[in-house]
C-alpha cells in the first residue's frame, strides 16, 4: 500500500497517529463526468474509455457488476491488476496486463494522467484512451455513468423517483458498512477499533430489519444501493470476519442479509464478476501489517448459490 507524492512513488501505509488510531479514507482525486453532449470535454463514444479494476477490490467490483447488468461490455473494455499488492502497489504482469498503456504498475497510469500527482493510487479508474487521461476514479460516480451514459439495456439503477431515498441509504451504508469494515480492520488502537466495529454491527442490524419481508433496500426493485452493499456483504465472511476482526456475527447469521447476498449473486452475470481467489489472496497476503505471515485461511466454505 503506497502513494505518489509529486509524482514519486512511496511505499507508505496509512498514518493513523494524528487520528487517534482511526483509519481515514481520502476522497477520490479525479471526478470528471462523461456527458451525452458531444461538445463536452468527455462525450460518450463507444470504445473510447477503458476501465482499470481489481477483482479483489469491493469498490472496483461495483463497476464490473453494473457494466455486466447494463450489458455495456462492448462499450467499455477492462484491464485487471494482479491481486497481490505490495511495495509497488497495484501491478500488472503477463497474466494480467495493461491492455491500453502497457504499464507495469498502476501508479504509472496515474503519472501519465498527471505527472506530479500526489495521492493514493486506487481502483477503479475510468481512462480516456483518446486524450490519455483519467476521467474519474470514484466508483460511486462511475457506476452512475455506466447506468445512464453508456447505453445498454433499460435497467435503471438510479431511478428519479427513488434518488433521495437511495442517496440517504448510501450515505450511512458507506460510512458504517462499506468503509466501516476498513475502519475496523485498519484501526491501530483498541478504542478506535471498538468504536468502528460497534457502528458496523449497529448498521448491519438496521439493514437486517430493513430487509424484513423485502427483496431490495429501496422500493421494490434493484437499485445501486443494493449493489454498493453487496460487494461488502460478499467479502464479509471470507475476509472481514477474520482479517478485519469483524467477528461479532457473520452475514450467514443474518437471515435477510444472507438471502440478499445470494439474491444478488444469482442475478444474471454477477457470479462471473466474483473471484474469491483474488479476494482472499489480496487481503490476507497484501496487508502485511495485519497478517505478517501472509497465510490465507482455507475456509470458510460458502455456497452463495444455495
Amino acid at each position: 500500500m503506497g502513494m505518489l507524492v509529486e509524482g514519486v512513488w512511496h511505499d507508505k501505509w496509512y498514518d493513523t497517529k494524528e487520528t487517534g488510531g482511526h483509519f481515514v479514507r481520502h476522497d477520490s482525486s479525479f471526478r470528471e463526468w462523461i456527458e451525452p453532449d458531444q461538445r463536452a470535454r468527455f462525450p460518450f463514444e463507444a470504445g473510447r474509455y477503458h476501465l482499470y479494476v481489481s477483482y479483489a477490490c469491493p469498490w472496483a467490483h461495483r463497476t464490473l457488476i453494473v457494466r455486466k447488468l447494463k450489458q455495456i461490455e462492448s462499450a467499455i473494455d477492462v484491464s485487471v491488476v494482479h491481486w497481490l499488492m505490495l511495495e509497488e502497489g497495484w501491478v500488472f504482469n503477463a497474466e494480467y496486463p495493461d491492455a491500453v498503456n502497457q504499464a507495469q504498475r498502476l501508479y504509472e497510469v496515474y503519472k501519465l494522467a498527471k505527472s506530479d500527482y500526489t495521492g493514493r493510487v486506487t481502483v477503479p479508474v475510468l481512462w480516456d484512451k483518446r486524450d490519455k487521461c483519467i476521467v474519474n476514479n470514484e466508483s460511486a460516480d462511475i457506476i452512475r455513468m455506466f447506468n445512464d451514459r453508456f447505453g445498454g439495456n433499460d435497467l435503471d439503477l438510479y431511478p428519479k423517483d427513488l434518488r433521495a431515498e437511495i442517496d440517504g441509504v448510501n450515505e450511512w451504508v458507506y460510512d458504517d458498512v462499506n468503509n466501516g469494515v476498513y475502519k475496523s480492520g485498519f484501526a491501530t488502537t483498541q478504542a478506535a477499533y471498538e468504536q468502528s466495529v460497534e457502528r458496523l454491527f449497529v448498521a448491519l442490524d438496521r439493514l437486517e430489519a430493513m430487509l424484513e419481508g423485502k427483496e431490495y433496500l429501496v422500493g421494490d426493485r434493484l437499485t445501486e444501493a443494493d449493489i454498493r452493499l453487496f460487494t461488502t456483504l460478499l467479502r464479509f465472511d471470507p475476509v472481514y470476519v477474520g482479517h478485519f476482526k469483524c467477528n461479532r456475527r457473520r452475514i450467514v447469521d443474518y437471515p435477510n442479509l444472507w438471502a440478499h447476498t445470494k439474491r444478488l449473486y444469482g442475478l444474471p452475470g454477477v457470479a462471473d464478476t466474483v473471484h474469491l481467489d483474488h479476494i482472499k489472496g489480496h487481503y490476507y497476503q497484501s496487508h502485511r501489517t495485519i497478517n505478517p505471515t501472509g497465510i490465507v485461511p482455507v475456509g470458510p466454505d460458502i455456497d452463495f448459490g444455495a
